[in-house]
């Protein structure tokens, strides 16, 4: 087990349906698969019943769960990274922005929390305090952001929309919200982890290859799908590319390590399961 990231009951039950679409999965797949985490069946079953209340998950008429409705448009987006490079286009120099200083002045923390979900997920920053900013480099443009943000929690009245023509001062200060060196750094270290780990998974037991993948292939997907896509004249994309493919490869390695396990629970999954918890451990990533 890697230190510090042991899945919790919800967020395992969340990442094995979905996993699953078109197909279910029996409460005793998810009570196995909890126990290889050190997850007990109590917890387990409670997860399960308040997910279940909240509509993140649904029990059909033989007793097997899948995904609920409610869980399915972020989770639409926690499956985008596959087409990262089809969601970019050449940029242009132009800004999207999001005015959010006009909203309730005391919001909710859980709306706090789905607001900056949201920005953070599409790759927005904090230029001044309530405007954040991207570059306008995605397709289907503002139109499409303006979308999915609202889609992914953002209140709707905020305001998203083009800006331009910064002056000298304000456009270094936009393209310098971004920790670019990080950004590359972590592309590298990936790579590595994921050939090292395909390298270990190859001898490992049937366990030990599920709870590796898991983990490994769930922190590498979230620093896929919260990555800010940047332009090229911003941060370099190759290792970037390299890393979606790697990932695309270790998915594929991930679903085998799996396969034996779904066979035996009649489920048939379209990707590898993965912890999907945002790295500071306060939510899943498709969580609400």
């Amino acid at each position: 087990m890697i230190p510090g990231v042991t899945p919790t009951a919800k967020s395992l039950t969340l990442d094995l349906l979905s996993t699953l679409p078109g197909s279910t999965m029996p409460v005793g797949a998810l009570v196995e698969a909890a126990a290889l985490f050190g997850i007990q069946e109590n917890a387990l079953r409670v997860a399960l019943a308040r997910l279940r209340a909240a509509g993140q998950v649904e029990r059909d008429e033989r007793g097997r769960y899948r995904l609920g409705t409610a869980a399915q448009p972020i989770d639409r987006r926690v499956t985008s990274w596959r087409r990262a490079a089809e969601r970019v286009r050449p940029w242009d120099g132009g800004w999207l922005g999001v005015h959010t200083a006009g909203l309730a002045p005391r919001p909710s923390e859980r709306q706090l929390r789905r607001r900056g979900r949201a920005l953070r997920f599409l790759g927005f920053e904090t230029l001044v305090p309530g405007l954040a900013l991207r570059p306008d480099n995605l397709r289907g443009g503002v139109a499409s952001v303006r979308e999915e943000l609202h889609a992914l929690g953002l209140e709707a009245g905020a305001l998203v929309f083009e800006l331009g023509a910064l002056d000298p001062a304000t456009e270094a200060r936009a393209r310098g919200l971004w920790d670019v060196a990080a950004l590359c750094a972590g592309y590298r270290q990936s790579l590595a982890d994921l050939a090292a780990s395909e390298r270990r998974l190859q001898v490992a037991s049937e366990a030990d290859a599920m709870v590796e993948s898991f983990l490994l292939g769930g922190r590498v997907l979230r620093q896929l799908v919260l990555d800010p896509l940047l332009p090229e004249p911003v941060v370099p994309t190759a290792e970037r590319d390299a890393l979606v493919e790697a990932m695309r490869r270790y998915d594929r390695l991930g679903r085998a390590c799996w396969a034996p396990f779904m066979e035996r629970h009649g489920a048939v999954g379209r990707r590898a399961p993965a912890d999907t918890r945002i790295p500071d451990g306060a939510t899943r990533l498709a969580a609400g």
